[in-house]
């Protein structure tokens, strides 16, 4: 069976998208789907490259069972459109900043917004939470465990169906 490569994007790559990359690969081993994949997050910007997770991030996704803690920020390259299915944006601006910086769309098998798996939350976006209160940190981890959920199912669903 081929590895399904899925890739989390958010802006500096220290809240949200390895929130979501933590949250996706602990959903991910108890789905035991027998599917092989590989996880990874990256930024839009380059602003915290080699850092771990932000802590507040951390310490939320720890209080739920999720270890962030070995992960490093790093900046999306443009290659990863060849090395991965699944590109998710946490919203629109660094969708579109993904896009503009690929230059070729038609390269990717599937860029988007990672809600875009969760429709019945009418949530769009998944909010920024670096400047706000610890409740923004929990409000992430809601909405990409829903996400995140739903994107597996969809990897289940495209793989039964090839």
């Amino acid at each position: 069976m081929q590895e399904i490569g899925v890739l989390f994007v958010c802006m500096g790559n220290i809240c949200r998208s390895p929130a979501a990359q933590g949250v996706f690969e602990a959903l991910w081993r108890q789905s035991a789907s027998g599917i092989p994949v590989r996880v990874d997050s990256a930024g839009t910007h380059a602003y915290h490259v080699g850092e771990p997770p932000d802590a507040r991030m951390q310490a939320a996704a720890a209080r739920r069972g999720y270890d962030l803690s070995a992960q490093r920020a790093r900046r999306f390259e443009p290659a990863d459109t060849t090395r991965f299915d699944y590109i998710l944006a946490m919203d629109q601006s660094n969708l579109d900043a993904l896009r503009q910086r690929v230059g070729n769309p038609g390269s990717v098998a599937s860029m988007n917004l990672l809600m875009s798996f969760a429709p019945e939350r009418g949530v769009i976006e998944v909010p920024d939470p670096y400047y706000g209160g610890s409740e923004g940190f929990e409000h992430v981890l809601d909405l990409v465990e829903e996400a995140c959920a739903g994107l597996i199912e969809e990897i289940g669903k495209r793989a039964t169906s090839t």
